[in-house]
């Protein structure tokens, strides 16, 4: 039996997706600065108020994903075995993270994204947050032992390599070329008891 809170945890992520859903045709039919809020808030057939509910801002609509994307590449770290190497699983996600971002269904976004100086200026800020997630779980990891700033510039390098390859003709081919210099860069930075693979030795 389905209890009454998952019951409301399911209507709000239907109206969160049906609003991202309504947004993002409204945005490819008319062009992002032409739709208003109060536009796909009536679109979509709810007040405005729900529709910042969900979203703190008109740019957020075309990033819904955004949590998602953040909680994904903190997971790569936090939900790895004890002694499984960071490099590896990060590159894991990162590839899975490029495939859903270059399909052929996501081109339009992207050209609604790369067409707005509003929208790239968001994904600049947003890349830098999930930089930032990124570096505090690689950091609040017991079997990592790194300076803050070595983490946070992995961490960099991780988020740079997600854009990076999204733009590049092969994009796997480029996750795989990209990390062999950050697993190089790791390689520098682990003290040498933790060895190639970023764990904390026996």
């Amino acid at each position: 039996m389905t209890v009454p809170t998952g019951r409301r945890e399911r209507k709000k992520a239907a109206t969160r997706q049906k609003i991202a859903d309504t947004a993002l045709r409204l945005f490819l039919e008319r062009g992002y600065d032409a739709v208003g809020i109060r536009d796909v808030a009536a679109e979509a057939d709810v007040a405005v108020t729900t529709l910042f509910s969900h979203f703190a801002s008109k740019e957020a609509l075309v990033f819904e994903q955004d949590e998602d994307f953040e909680q994904r590449l903190t997971q790569a770290v936090t939900g790895r075995a004890p002694h499984e190497p960071l490099i590896p699983a990060l590159r894991r996600e990162i590839h899975a993270l490029v495939r859903h971002c270059t399909a052929d269904s996501a081109a339009p976004i992207w050209r609604l994204i790369d067409g707005s100086p509003v929208l790239r200026e968001y994904e600049e800020s947003m890349r830098l947050r999930h930089a930032e997630s990124l570096a505090t779980a690689i950091a609040a990891d017991p079997y990592l032992s790194q300076t803050t700033t070595a983490c946070r510039t992995i961490a960099r390098f991780v988020i740079d390599a997600y854009s990076l390859a999204r733009e590049a003709a092969d994009p796997e081919a480029a996750v795989d070329e990209i990390f062999r210099m950050i697993e190089a860069a790791w390689e520098v930075a682990c003290p040498s008891r933790n060895s190639t693979t970023g764990t904390a030795g026996p």
